[in-house]
């Protein structure tokens, strides 16, 4: 999965302080079931000895096995006096263990060279954060699209139907969409619920208007880069971009060219991309290259979303 290095980054972070967390937690529990049971103390201080002595063996015994058996036997005897100390007091026999978040992984987020489960589950919730700083992703799901407001149902049902497979069987290598359509007919709507399926899925997306993307990457590129939230990295590269309102965007020739480079290079790569726009197949011919619009309407699968702006008539 081609996560962002940023979005790696917050998740080793949050790691680290949930281990640390951990054992501060746990030298807190000894050090108050240790006041109340003093001997644990010298059992704990016997045991660190042991392990040292272990180590000791490795290098200096000319008998390891015998010695280092000899002292796994000595190390099982202070556990098992540990235990009953533990019990004698009222204590469950793992009271002074680490209690990790995770104990797969002990908090490392990784099963030898395998990254953990718990540490995909951090990477898709800390994308998913980062999408809802800019868009209601928990809002448009696919069971809030309703598709009684659309003069036909039928085709809105179709649409909403094919979204939804689309996130739910999501691949890195995906088919490109484009939805088509006015003002106020659930093109964002539909586009964030199939972020959010892909999210789901373990996968990584970047999501934003035309206006905003074209503006940061022009901004990346002239050197500007303070408070920018998309970067060419993680746009050519994340596993599904989303581009929303295309058209809506200030044209100038490095937008024309930002695009035809986006749009080219995910194709290349074969790295699926979602646009919506309110312009039709013919408007858009008509305000981009033909570059562009050559590549959009023979790789991008097409949806046409019709009817009137649902926000007005749900007003009404």
């Amino acid at each position: 999965m081609s996560y962002s290095q940023d979005v790696y980054s917050k998740a080793t972070e949050m790691l680290e302080r949930r281990k640390e967390r951990s054992n501060i937690e746990a030298q807190a529990r000894f050090d108050e079931i240790s006041a109340k049971i003093p001997e644990l103390e010298n059992i704990q201080n016997q045991l660190a000895r042991v392990g040292l002595n272990i180590s000791k063996v490795f290098l200096y015994s000319n008998d390891k096995q015998a010695d280092v058996e000899k002292l796994m036997d000595e190390s099982l005897r202070l556990q098992e006096k540990k235990k009953k100390l533990l019990a004698d007091n009222g204590y469950s026999e793992d009271a002074l263990n680490v209690k990790y978040h995770c104990d797969a992984c002990k908090d490392t987020g990784f099963i030898q060279s395998r990254r953990c489960k718990c540490h995909n589950e951090l990477l898709k919730d800390i994308e998913r954060e980062n999408l809802l700083k800019i868009a209601p992703i928990d809002e448009c799901t696919f069971d809030s699209f309703k598709t009684e407001y659309y003069p036909d149902r039928e085709r809105a049902e179709r649409i909403k139907s094919s979204c939804l497979k689309y996130a739910t069987q999501f691949t890195a290598h995906s088919k490109s969409l484009i939805i088509y359509g006015g003002t106020g007919l659930g093109k964002t709507h539909l586009s964030l619920a199939i972020a959010n399926g892909v999210i789901n899925r373990g996968f990584s997306v970047v999501y934003g208007t035309a206006q905003n993307i074209f503006t940061d990457l022009q901004n990346e590129a002239f050197g500007r880069t303070d408070n920018l939230r998309y970067y060419e990295r993680a746009v050519l590269n994340c596993n599904l971009l989303i581009i929303d309102d295309l058209g809506t965007e200030f044209k100038n020739s490095y937008v024309s060219a930002c695009l035809y480079n986006i749009i080219n290079s995910r194709i290349l790569a074969k790295l699926p991309t979602i646009i919506s726009t309110n312009f039709t197949t013919v408007e858009l011919q008509d305000k981009y290259d033909q570059r562009v619009t050559s590549r959009i309407i023979g790789e991008y699968s097409p949806l046409f979303l019709t009817g009137k702006d649902i926000r007005y008539i749900k007003r009404q």
